[in-house]
C-alpha cells in the first residue's frame, strides 16, 4: 500500500504546486497511480511522467528497447532467484533462526549475507519492473546505482532506493519550514525529521525509527 500511496501522492502534490498539469483522462490517471509493475516494490514513479506516456497516440516499442527490456527481466530473475533466494535459504535464514549454533565469524557472515540478499532481492525486482514497463513502451526511473560502493551515508541514499530518496527530498524535506533561514539548525532538524519518517515508512516499529535517526 505504501508504494501505491507514495506514487498517487506525487500527482496530487505536483498538481497542487502547479509543477504538473492535471490530466483530463480518468483512465490514464488510474492506470498511472496503480501501474502494476511498480505496485509491489517500486520504483516510485511520478504520475506526471507516466500519464503523458500512457496518453501517447503512437505507442512504439523500438527493437533496442525490447532487447533491453528482456535483458533487464533476465538479470532481475537471476538476482532474485539465483542469488537472493539462494543466500536466504542456505545462509541467512539458518543463521538468523538459530544464531547460538554458529560461531561469531559465521554470524557476521550471515549479517553481510543478509545485506547482499536484501540488495539482490530488491534491485532484482526493480529490474523486472523496469523491464516489464519497457515492454509496454513505458520508461521508469532507475532505483539503484551500486549502493554498496557509496563513500558516505549521504552517498548511500543517493544510490539506494533512489526514487524513495527523491520522494522524501522533494515532497517532505522541501516542504518543511525554515529551509531559507540563516540558522543551520533548521537544515539539520529537517534532515533528521525526514530520515526518521523515512525509517518509519518501512514499518511501524521503534526499530525503524531508530534506523532512520541513525542514518
Amino acid at each position: 500500500i505504501s508504494f501505491y500511496t507514495f506514487q498517487a501522492l506525487t500527482y496530487t502534490i505536483d498538481v497542487y504546486r502547479r509543477d504538473a498539469r492535471a490530466t483530463s483522462g480518468d483512465l490514464a490517471h488510474l492506470a498511472a497511480v496503480s501501474f502494476f509493475p511498480t505496485t509491489l516494490a517500486g520504483p516510485i514513479t511520478r504520475v506526471a511522467t507516466l500519464v503523458p506516456q500512457l496518453e501517447r497516440k503512437d505507442p512504439f516499442l523500438a527493437p533496442a528497447d525490447g532487447g533491453r527490456a528482456l535483458f533487464l527481466i533476465g538479470i532481475g530473475l537471476i538476482k532474485k532467484l539465483l542469488i537472493a533466494d539462494y543466500l536466504g535459504e542456505n545462509l541467512v535464514n539458518r543463521v538468523f533462526d538459530f544464531p547460538n549454533l554458529y560461531t561469531s565469524a559465521e554470524v557476521l557472515l550471515g549479517v553481510y549475507g543478509y545485506a547482499l540478499q536484501l540488495y539482490y532481492d530488491f534491485s532484482g525486482y526493480t529490474d523486472i519492473a523496469i523491464g516489464s514497463a519497457l515492454l509496454l513502451g513505458l520508461k521508469l526511473p532507475a532505483n539503484f546505482n551500486r549502493p554498496y560502493a557509496a563513500q558516505s551515508v549521504a552517498d548511500f541514499w543517493r544510490r539506494w532506493h533512489i526514487t524513495l530518496s527523491n520522494w522524501l527530498r522533494d515532497y517532505l524535506y522541501f516542504s518543511l519550514p525554515g529551509l531559507r533561514s540563516k540558522w543551520k539548525g533548521f537544515t539539520y532538524l529537517n534532515l533528521t525529521l525526514t530520515m526518521v519518517l523515512g525509517g518509519l515508512r518501512h514499518g511501524a516499529s521503534w526499530n525503524f525509527v531508530l534506523r532512520g535517526a541513525l542514518h
